[in-house]
């Protein structure tokens, strides 16, 4: 997905002298070749994140496009009141890129968890927030950010996630993907654990369960009226993000549901639990600790289910 992101933007570069890269002194072995080919445009900000997006917004205000590039929480959390204060507030053209977003760098610890930053982007004012799932829905979501006005936050992968799309999908802005059909259930998936909710659905259909899976790159703004439109469809409703669900995916779909009338879906909300902060491992090893491996996520929903008809 980081190879995907570069190049994408390399290839709208070429084309839009407005757009510029600053990094908080990472990214080495991804970024070269803007730094190559846009030398000119590229800014190694050094670790200093504040700085970074200062800059950023000094750009975005004399007219350039701006992308920002660090590892997880680091351009998000460090600079969230540059980002408040300095970028949503004057709705400016600065696209901040989290590269390992959840537990992508699951070794090196709490520190580098990216796991509360869905929420709290979303929550800033004018913010668009971009979970892509694969490295085809990056390319889409990464030219949808140039020609949008006002911030995004996009959220990728660290690397060699696998393709859930044979191909570059129509990503409409604000819109969910729907990835599989099923009368049962909903899974609504957001960012690179989507893989696991539509293994999850191919489990559930083994034991004669049928789950939909969407996948939900936007975050925010959320497709309320598909939420809306499978509320009283679904007896359940599952977001998963790796992420925090307080807030997050999960408390988006939970609003949007709250408020509907009449009979509707139960929602089940998996994202990352208290415990990580304290746990060391790998990627796999701390979903499994969370439940959002594809064997734990088709659990939940067969237990919720028979607790309906039991």
């Amino acid at each position: 997905m980081r190879g995907s992101f570069i190049e994408t933007l390399c290839d709208l570069a070429q084309s839009d002298e407005r757009i510029w890269l600053l990094t908080g002194d990472l990214g080495f072995s991804v970024l070269e070749p803007f730094a190559g080919r846009f030398g000119e445009r590229f800014v190694n900000a050094g670790v200093a994140e504040q700085n970074m997006t200062g800059v950023a917004a000094g750009l975005a205000h004399s007219g350039k496009i701006v992308f920002t590039y660090s590892i997880a929480n680091f351009p998000t959390l460090r600079c969230l009141e540059q980002i408040r204060n300095d970028v949503c507030y004057h709705k400016l053209n600065v696209n901040i890129v989290a590269v390992g977003g959840g537990l992508a760098y699951g070794s090196q610890g709490y520190t580098h968890h990216g796991i509360e930053d869905l929420a709290i982007m979303r929550n800033l004012p004018y913010m668009t927030v971009i979970a892509p799932a694969d490295r085809h829905e990056t390319k889409a979501a990464v030219r949808l950010m140039v020609e949008k006005d006002g911030p995004c936050y996009l959220r990728i992968g660290k690397s060699k996630e696998p393709d859930v799309h044979n191909g570059e999908p129509n990503i409409l802005f604000g819109k969910a993907i729907p990835m599989r059909e099923g009368r049962d259930a909903l899974i609504i998936a957001t960012g690179v654990v989507l893989d696991q909710g539509i293994r999850a659905a191919d489990l559930c259909r083994a034991e004669g369960v049928e789950v939909a899976v969407w996948s939900c790159p936007f975050v925010a703004p959320m497709d309320e009226e598909a939420v809306a439109r499978a509320a009283p469809k679904y007896k359940v409703i599952m977001t998963v993000e790796e992420a925090r669900p307080t807030g997050g995916l999960g408390g988006a779909v939970a609003e949007i549901i709250s408020q509907l009338p009449g009979d509707r879906a139960q929602v089940l909300r998996v994202g990352i639990c208290d415990d990580v902060i304290h746990n060391i491992g790998d990627r796999d090893y701390l979903r499994d600790r969370c439940g959002l491996s594809a064997e734990k996520l088709k659990q939940t929903v067969i237990d919720a289910l028979g607790k309906m008809t039991g």
